[in-house]
């Protein structure tokens, strides 16, 4: 008899529908997906709202620029706190619950801020609000968790355009609300806010299934949990090539994204603040686009793509370097293509970084984005400088530069290179994405059809393996691996399943224990 979680923190009643059952596990739907891109794009919006505030703030509390343009750092450096040691919980506790808490707490917050009575409250509050704004990062691992293997890339990329689509509305939306409610409009901006966040979490408390906790049994600690993330940051190869990849994307983005206001601000075009925001529609087109690209990366390997994303940067990059003080037009074309190239990239590359470890990974993302921070940070700081020093030519090729270098770490592992393997292009050519083993595994456990789904003894799982063996025994010789991968003991894992497992990670990734 399975006994059901009916209670979040032990008060809090879980819906009957969206309560964990291990004989029928829940699938991620079309509406649930669209629903974690929602929440992505309404709280990482929480980091990007200050940026067009900072006058209004110096005028409300009669201080100068340069005391304000702390906020925003404060808002960043607190969400970096967060991705380092909140995000990785998702490995350890049941997501249902964090993601509430999260809502509550930005939601608390954005409170603080619309009643804040001065520029120290409102610096203290923003950096607590930049640690709980990590709610994104818990949703990405928890979808691919929840899709289907064959979808996984999909349903990673409507939660990815859902945060960066609140990356490039959060400045537009807070900068007209500032501008039409008067000289504290920078209240009802975080009125707006709270209103959102709170929508958000009754949304996400009648729609977020619950799910159990990775890891449960293992004895992993908090600090293990820590610990283990510089481990793999440092042990595994793939991981490795992925974030260097993100780190000179980010870079990339930040460094054209913050010179293009000057750019276009100076000669030949002397465009208004208003003017110069309006071309982040463009880069709202761009990321409508990602739902097709996550179709793509689940037909073909990852490699492929992330490679087609980095010569497409280079191609509009170069565009840049060659047109973008001259023609706007040239500008346009630039802004669609490099967002759309980078959205190929991120989502290749966070398809792979998955495959690794599915009972870690969040703590895989975590490394990723922490590492697509350092990029942002080297793009504006290293952009800025090149830009005001040797003008718009010379930093659209340091970004150029960056691209190669792109190119220069795909190409040192081939589309199969093993996981475990540095440098090489062993596993073959083959392009296409292999369906096999790990489909039908999801599917069993997905159906609730599987032998092994409700075994909870080692001993009865080896019989009903057994059983299961004889009735699939063509199936398993076609896709060389054993019906025993799917078996899942909340205490033990016996030995032959275990050992399915580990080479089931050399070609897909694992679905996750419960």
């Amino acid at each position: 008899m399975v006994t059901r979680n009916t209670r979040n923190w032990g008060f809090l009643p879980i819906p009957r529908r969206l309560q964990h059952d291990p004989n029928n596990p829940f699938a991620l739907t079309t509406s649930l997906n669209v629903m974690f891109g929602f929440a992505s794009t309404m709280t990482v919006a929480n980091l990007y709202y200050v940026q067009p505030l900072l006058v209004q703030f110096a005028k409300t509390f009669s201080v100068t620029d340069t005391e304000v343009a702390q906020i925003p750092t404060l808002t960043q450096a607190g969400y970096a706190v967060g991705l380092v040691f909140l995000t990785p919980l998702g490995d350890l506790v049941p997501r249902r619950p964090l993601i509430l808490l999260l809502l509550i707490s930005s939601s608390a917050l954005s409170l603080g801020l619309a009643l804040a009575p001065s520029l120290k409250a409102v610096s203290a509050i923003s950096f607590l609000l930049g640690v709980v704004t990590v709610t994104p990062q818990v949703l990405i691992p928890l979808a691919a968790d929840l899709a289907h293997p064959d979808r996984r890339a999909s349903a990673v990329s409507i939660v990815l355009s859902g945060l960066l689509l609140g990356v490039l509305v959060a400045r537009v939306l807070a900068g007209i609300i500032a501008e039409f409610t008067g000289l504290e409009g920078w209240r009802n901006v975080y009125w707006m806010a709270l209103g959102v966040q709170a929508a958000t979490w009754f949304m996400m408390y009648f729609m977020l299934p619950d799910w159990p906790a990775k890891n449960k049994g293992t004895g992993l600690t908090y600090f293990g949990l820590l610990k283990s993330m510089v481990v793999y940051a440092v042990t595994e190869p793939l991981l490795i090539q992925c974030y260097l990849l993100g780190c000179f994307s980010s870079a990339v983005f930040s460094n054209f994204w913050v010179t293009l206001t000057f750019l276009l601000d100076g000669p030949p075009y002397h465009y208004t603040t208003l003017q110069i925001g309006l071309f982040g529609l463009v880069g709202i087109l761009g990321v409508c686009t990602a739902p097709f690209v996550g179709r793509l990366i689940d037909k073909y390997v990852p490699w492929l793509l992330a490679l087609a994303a980095i010569l497409s940067m280079m191609v509009f990059q170069a565009i840049q370097v060659g047109a973008g003080g001259i023609s706007v037009a040239a500008v346009i074309i630039v802004i669609f293509g490099l967002d759309v190239g980078r959205q190929m990239q991120q989502i290749s590359c966070a398809t792979m970084i998955y495959s690794i470890s599915s009972e870690a990974r969040a703590r895989l993302n975590s490394v990723f984005i922490i590492w697509l921070f350092i990029g942002q940070v080297v793009g504006t700081v290293a952009g800025t400088r090149v830009f005001e020093g040797s003008g718009w030519r010379a930093g659209a090729g340091l970004s150029l530069g960056w691209i190669g270098a792109m190119l220069l770490v795909l190409l040192l592992r081939g589309p199969r290179c093993p996981k475990n393997v540095w440098l090489g292009w062993q596993g073959g050519w083959a392009l296409r994405a292999e369906r096999k083993e790990t489909s039908r595994a999801a599917e069993l456990e997905q159906k609730g059809t599987s032998p092994t789904n409700s075994v909870q003894d080692p001993e009865k799982a080896n019989k009903a393996v057994e059983e299961h063996e004889a009735s699939t025994a063509a199936d398993q010789e076609q896709r060389g691996t054993s019906a025993t991968t799917s078996i899942h003991s909340p205490e033990k894992t016996n030995d032959a399943a275990h050992t399915q497992q580990v080479r089931r990670a050399e070609n897909a990734p694992n679905e996750p224990k419960y």
